[in-house]
């Protein structure tokens, strides 16, 4: 379980507060995704989660350790990964293969070697193991540095707009090693402003000038999405019918529809 408590925190040479006394939870086994306007601070929260940036004002605990003013910081990194906007800047060798293995020093080869293949099974990667990473199109490199945090086995992942960058088709694949991911029991915190990535999550913790807003459980996204026009997030296509139906007497559970369930849903309410 992840804890965010009294969490405050402004950048050096700054008076202005980007974060103002953060109150949350995200519970084991949760997708909760963190929006917000551009500069509400949900990067930064990500950060301070993941130990990159030093928590210096309340305190942050990932399974009871507190990692305030940089404390346990090497522990509690062994937990969390955190996958960010642009693969690119991830990136430190050419070979994937070199890539996976880096962060793995001390472990024996067959281990090295299973971890890896474990992980790239996970983002469908397999194939490309002895691959030049430059030669992936970004939504491969970012399934591919995906696939370096799953290597390292870790509890929580954090996706910092992981598909800001990438087409259609690459967030598709994200999107499906997401809620694999979430199906198996990982911890999943993901910060975003796309509508589709909102639907992954349990819940959604909505941020305004650095403070909690709005927090909605995924069954209240319907009778709720207003809430979200309100700070500025995009409502999801799915959602906008989901709310117009209702207002016609048409009640659907939001679920991960596909076009031909969703119509046969609607089909089974008319009749």
């Amino acid at each position: 379980m992840i804890i965010v408590e009294d969490v405050s925190f402004k950048y050096k040479g700054s008076n202005n507060k980007i974060l103002d006394n953060l109150n949350f939870s995200v519970n084991d086994g949760e997708i909760v995704c963190i929006v917000g306007k551009n500069g509400s601070g949900k990067s930064t929260i990500g950060k301070l989660i993941a130990g990159i940036t030093k928590l210096k004002n309340g305190n942050i605990f990932i399974d009871d350790v507190n990692i305030s003013m940089g404390k346990n910081i090497d522990l509690v990194r062994d937990k969390i990964g955190i996958v960010f906007q642009n693969p690119e800047n991830q990136i430190i060798f050419n070979r994937i293969y070199d890539e996976l293995s880096f962060s793995l020093k001390g472990l024996s080869k067959d281990e090295v070697e299973s971890r890896i293949d474990m992980a790239l099974r996970q983002v469908d990667m397999l194939d490309f193991k002895d691959c030049d990473l430059y030669s992936l199109s970004l939504g491969q490199k970012q399934r591919i540095m995906i696939a370096e945090i799953l290597a390292k086995e870790p509890k929580y992942i954090i996706f910092d707009e992981p598909t800001t960058m990438i087409d259609s088709e690459g967030k598709e694949k994200i999107y499906k090693i997401m809620k694999s991911l979430h199906k198996s029991g990982f911890t999943i915190i993901c910060i975003t402003n796309l509508a589709d990535e909102i639907l992954l999550a349990d819940r959604t913790i909505i941020l305004d000038k650095g403070s909690i807003a709005y927090e909605i459980n995924k069954k209240d996204l319907v009778d709720k999405c207003n809430i979200l026009k309100k700070y500025g997030i995009h409502e999801p296509t799915l959602l906008e019918i989901l709310s117009s139906l209702k207002k016609f007497g048409i009640t659907l559970d939001l679920k991960d529809y596909s076009l031909d369930n969703f119509i046969r849903a609607i089909k089974e309410k008319l009749l």
